[in-house]
Parts: C-alpha cells; structure tokens; sequence
C-alpha cells in the first residue's frame, strides 16, 4: 500500500504544478502576503468558504499578519469576500494561520485562530454559526494557550496555525498545531466538546525534525482516505535561505493518526513552482470534491517578487485515492 502511495505522489506532484491565482495580496510588493488558507465546504448546498490571512510589509517579523478574510465560492474557483477581522478590532498584536470547519452534528461552522497572548501564542475561537458571513469577533475567546512553567527546561511556549478536523470514525475533534520549543514541532489534541476545551493527545511530536525537514517541521493537512489518512505536513532545513519563512512541503500516512510513515523523508514534496528568492508552498488545505472526483489544494506559494498568494491546484483521484 505505501509503495502504491508513492507511486501516486508523482503523478499528483505533476498536476499540482498547474494553478490558478485565488487570492493576491493588497499591495503587490515584496513582503505583502496573502495566505494560510483554510477550506470549509458546506455540506446542505455544497458552497466552498475559504479563509485566510493577510499580511503587511511595515511591521516586525512575526507581527505582520493584519486580517483575516472570509471568502464564498459556488465552484471553489470564483471567490467573493463575506466577512473580515482586522487585528485592531479585538484588540491582538497579530494574526496567523485561522481554521474554518463545519461541525457534521450540528451543521454549524466553527472558526478558530491564532494570535500572540501575554502567555505566548495560543488557539482562540469564535461562537459558533449557521453562515460564516455571521462571526462575530466580540465572540473571540482563547481555548488553548501554553503550559504554566514548571523548571528551567525547554518547554513549549506558544501554540499556533491548527488544522482542526472532526473524525467519523472515533467521534472526536482532533488539532495538530505547531508547538514552539525553540524549534518548531508538530503537536496533536483531541476535543470531546466541539473545539472550547483540548487535551493533548501525544506528549511527544507526531514527526520528528529530521532530514530535508530538520529545522522546522509543521503541520498543514489531513486528508481522509478510505482506508487511513494522507498527513500532509511542511518543513524547512537548517542550511536553507532563511528557513523561517522559506518553507516547503512533504507527505506521510497512518492508518490511525498516532503513528506517522513519512513517505517523503529525503526532499520536500512540492515547492513553489514560480522562480524566484523563495521556494515556499505551505499552509496548504486538501479538500475531496468527490463529483469532479478531484482533490481541490488550497495553499499559500511564494511569487517571483518576494510577495506570496493563495493558489488552487487539483488532481484526479484513483483507485488508490478513494474516500
């Protein structure tokens, strides 16, 4: 089966390659950006909600990201704005990566950021609603932020860019976020209540940051297969140009999401097929659109000029790639 995996990943590579721009920065100049996408479909008329972060070029690293918009789709192609937080209003120094999901139990959306508190970056989330049009940031409120210190030693410090998604299986919300220890790693929680309360599933990181990957390793993605998951996580390298932001994208399975095979443990993936200073193809979210039997990806991808955009690529699905 893994092998089967590996296989498919070179055809799929191959298409993602084509892309068509969803949304552009507001300024096209180096360091605007505009990314870290976040896909709901809904299920009652089948419309796609993207969200996503935008960034400004004026303020320090790791205090750029501004806003937060909302987007709706009838075709996942053609996007019009709906809803939009702006850092000022609720008071927070910065914005990253949000997550836009529907509750299957409920049919109401639920959304969740990030954003740096005087505890270090945690989790927050909006009430929920029946039509993301409808959040409102006077809602906001934190559900998961760092561990109170208990010794000197290397600890995580801030928690942040969740990919959040219910499982049918086990009946049970599940998050991987990044965890900051100096490095970043990827962290796995589970909620029992809809998304206020989190547990940590796993005391350890679900990968470990090695190979291509041994400077950051991150998570972006889980895509339920009909036998198992594809985790789609991202990564930087030590020795790379500036690997905080230069980051790149690679593929494990697990069957139960405790353990993790890393299919691509030796080079990334996929990166930004543009040229330019930047490899980065990150942040992204793999969406089934079973009647075009396509995989939709959502993601954020480095331009020529230093700017970064919010790209849609497809690929087919096969036998191998049932749901």
């Amino acid at each position: 089966m893994i092998e089967n995996f590996k296989t498919e990943l070179n055809r799929i590579k191959s298409e993602l390659n084509n892309f068509v721009t969803i949304v552009k920065p507001d300024f096209d100049k180096p360091d605007w950006w505009a990314g870290a996408p976040s896909v709901s479909r809904s299920l009652e008329d089948k419309k796609f909600y993207l969200s996503c972060r935008m960034r400004e070029a004026e303020s320090r690293r790791g205090r750029c990201g501004y806003e937060i918009r909302i987007f709706e789709s009838n075709d996942g192609i053609n996007f019009n704005l709906i809803n939009k937080i702006n850092r000022v209003e609720v008071k927070l120094p910065v914005f990253e990566r949000p997550c836009l999901v529907q509750d299957p139990n409920s049919k109401k959306f639920k959304f969740f950021g990030c954003s740096e508190f005087i505890e270090g970056w945690g989790v927050w989330k909006l009430d929920d609603v029946t039509n993301p049009q409808s959040f409102d940031s006077s809602t906001l409120h934190r559900v998961l932020v760092p561990e109170l210190p208990t010794n000197d030693f290397v600890r995580v410090v801030g928690y942040k860019d969740p990919f959040i998604f219910y499982n049918e299986n086990n009946k049970i919300w599940h998050m991987f976020v990044i965890g900051f220890d100096r490095v970043e790693r990827t962290y796995h929680f589970i909620s029992s209540d809809g998304g206020e309360s989190w547990q940590k599933f796993k005391t350890q990181p679900i990968l470990e940051n090695v190979g291509w990957h041994n400077f950051f390793t991150r998570p972006a993605c889980v895509l339920p297969l009909e036998i198992g998951f594809l985790f789609i996580y991202e990564g930087s390298n030590v020795f790379w140009r500036d690997p905080v932001y230069n980051i790149a994208t690679g593929i494990a399975f697990t069957m139960d999401l405790i353990n993790f095979y890393d299919l691509t443990p030796n080079e990334p993936f996929i990166t930004s097929p543009t040229p330019g200073n930047y490899i980065t193809w990150r942040y992204s979210h793999w969406i089934n659109v079973s009647e075009n039997n396509e995989v939709y990806v959502y993601y954020e991808s480095a331009c020529h000029n230093d700017t970064n955009e919010v790209r849609l690529s497809k690929f087919k699905t096969t036998n191998v790639m049932v749901y």
